[in-house]
């Protein structure tokens, strides 16, 4: 029996888990973006070098669209910036908003809604239309991923709650 309760405590304090790995790893994440300028300037330059050669290959660290600090770019661009950061506020915030036992997630209609800023300012600048700016793709990719947090943490809750379950030989039961 106590076996029994060990397992029922450990699947309700899954969701606590997972939201604070999660949590933990994108903060991380934008931490590594910044310390990249604050590790160059400070002559840490393998260090840093270490951290853009990681980004390079999510990111195309193009100077002129890449915030700066202490006289040195980002490890990424201003629009992955916002991609990282809205990310992780949005996790951190995620609990405000919603039950971390909830596993379901909002009608698509939203993620594709929170696209559409993305995707015109993309656009109008990839077509010359309009030059956008280090605020106009931060924001735009911030809104974004903010917003693909309300479909990710809930899968990754569903997923672990259904591994713990299997390894406890029962099916898992988050809500309530």
């Amino acid at each position: 029996m106590s076996a029994n309760l060990n397992s029922d405590s450990s699947s309700r304090r899954l969701p606590q888990v997972v939201w604070s790995a999660v949590a933990l790893t994108s903060l991380g994440i934008v931490g590594l973006i910044i310390l990249a300028p604050v590790a160059q300037a400070r002559g840490q330059a393998q260090f840093a070098a270490s951290i853009y050669t990681a980004f390079s290959y999510a990111c195309h660290q193009i100077p002129e669209r890449s915030f700066h600090l202490a006289g040195n770019k980002f490890a990424v661009c201003s629009r992955c910036t916002g991609l990282y950061a809205g990310f992780a506020i949005a996790v951190l915030a995620y609990p405000l908003a919603r039950s971390l036992k909830e596993t379901t997630t909002p009608s698509i209609f939203w993620l594709f809604l929170a696209a559409l800023p993305l995707a015109v300012d993309f656009s109008l600048g990839y077509f010359n239309i309009w030059a956008n700016t280090h605020a106009s793709r931060f924001g735009t990719a911030a809104l974004f991923s903010a917003t693909t947090v309300f479909y990710i943490l809930p899968g990754l809750i569903d997923i672990g709650g259904r591994l713990f379950g299997k390894a406890a030989g029962k099916a898992p039961h988050l809500a309530g």
